[in-house]
């Protein structure tokens, strides 16, 4: 599971303590843009079977974190079917995806058996019942218990490159989300380019300077 918490002190700001806990352990402070994940354990859901997943096992891939607030709701299921609808287009990518939220994988599974909306779901459902990943991505709204709807994109090193949240009142673009993943893909593979607003696989991009 999720370790020791770094604490910033006087001598240590806290950019400097996310990065001395980089490898282990949970971050005081919610993670940020560069910042690099924990690895870390978590029961799931996946492929039909109640597994652990390790995050450290997915390190030279891109990761993709997919936070709900519940299984069983409204806006969630038609979410995470439109995730599986693209699923292939990200693993295409050398991504790897993982949904979210406080539910145990006991809940993910019956919630997958009973909604024909996700029987396309492939990949794994991570259950966060002591609510540990939510706080270290900084999507626990500590009032209901529950996470709010938010993205993140980690790169194959483990530095998150997109941090996307919203209110739970309404869902994502999974297109705009692989749109994301293409431009920072693009970015990592090609040092020195940059890509403008909307920009799309295939067209121009920017070189500064």
């Amino acid at each position: 599971m999720i370790g020791i918490t770094v604490t910033a002190t006087a001598a240590t700001p806290p950019s400097q303590a996310a990065a001395d806990n980089r490898t282990s352990g949970t971050i005081a402070a919610p993670l940020k843009i560069n910042d690099k994940i924990p690895d870390f354990q978590a029961d799931a859901y996946y492929k039909g079977d109640i597994t652990k997943i390790n995050t450290g096992d997915y390190r030279g891939k891109w990761m993709v974190f997919v936070f709900y607030p519940a299984d069983f709701t409204y806006v969630c299921p038609k979410e995470l079917e439109e995730m599986a609808t693209y699923y292939t287009d990200f693993t295409d990518l050398g991504a790897e995806v993982f949904s979210v939220s406080r539910d145990s994988a006991y809940v993910h599974k019956a919630w997958h058996n009973s909604t024909p909306q996700l029987q396309a779901i492939q990949y794994p459902m991570l259950a966060d019942t002591t609510g540990n990943i939510c706080r270290t991505f900084g999507t626990l709204n500590e009032a209901d218990g529950l996470s709010y709807r938010a993205t993140f994109i980690v790169d194959p090193d483990g530095y998150v490159k997109v941090i996307e949240m919203n209110d739970n009142s309404f869902g994502r673009s999974t297109k705009e989300l692989l749109r994301k993943l293409e431009a920072a893909k693009f970015v990592r593979d090609n040092p020195g380019k940059v890509c403008p607003p909307s920009w799309e696989p295939g067209e121009e991009t920017i070189t500064p300077g």
